[in-house]
């Protein structure tokens, strides 16, 4: 009886360890993103990334952003694609228009791993906005909004940061409300 009891309590231990370790890592479009996958490893899991990993698929930039980095993805989800207009997102799909589509996304690329504490220092230090060079040779402003970071596009469009922080093995993703788009 003290055994079986032990042995319980040693499961329900082991039990509550596996809950709290889960709920440390963040929960993306309905599944656990794990700190130790890449990039490509765990977008490939969230029901609200759909649209964002057939574009990469299209565009040829599964390897690239499986690669070492460090890399910060400002993730946009299906619904912020489906804020394009009609057919943008099918047009840029066609294979005839990779270097646009690749344009686009790589805009959503910050070299290096900037958390929101990192953001959030850079819009400080930059009285109000800090300058983000995107892998596609565009650029980015973070601004704070209350307490979101947002971001304004070179059409001066914003995308509010809806999740920060979502940390991968080569870099981090915060998701986005809102396709940025380059000049």
């Amino acid at each position: 009886m003290k055994f079986a009891r032990t042995c319980s309590l040693a499961l329900a231990a082991l039990a509550f360890a596996t809950v709290s370790h889960a709920d440390k890592n963040p929960i993306v479009g309905g599944k656990e993103m794990f700190p130790d996958k890449n990039i490509i490893q765990n977008a490939v899991n969230s029901a609200d990334h759909t649209t964002l990993v057939a574009a990469v698929k299209a565009a040829g930039l599964v390897d690239t952003l499986q690669g070492p980095g460090p890399f910060t993805v400002f993730a946009p989800t299906n619904a912020a694609f489906q804020k394009l207009p009609a057919g943008t997102v099918e047009t840029l799909l066609k294979p005839e228009n990779t270097s646009t589509l690749t344009k686009v996304l790589t805009y959503h690329v910050v070299p290096g791993r900037l958390s929101s504490a990192d953001l959030k220092k850079q819009i400080k230090a930059g009285n109000g906005t800090a300058m983000l060079k995107t892998a596609s040779g565009g650029t980015l402003w973070a601004m704070m909004q209350g307490g979101d970071v947002v971001l304004k596009d070179e059409k001066g469009t914003m995308s509010k940061v809806t999740q920060a922080n979502v940390f991968q093995s080569n870099g981090v993703i915060h998701v986005v409300d809102t396709v940025v788009q380059p000049q």
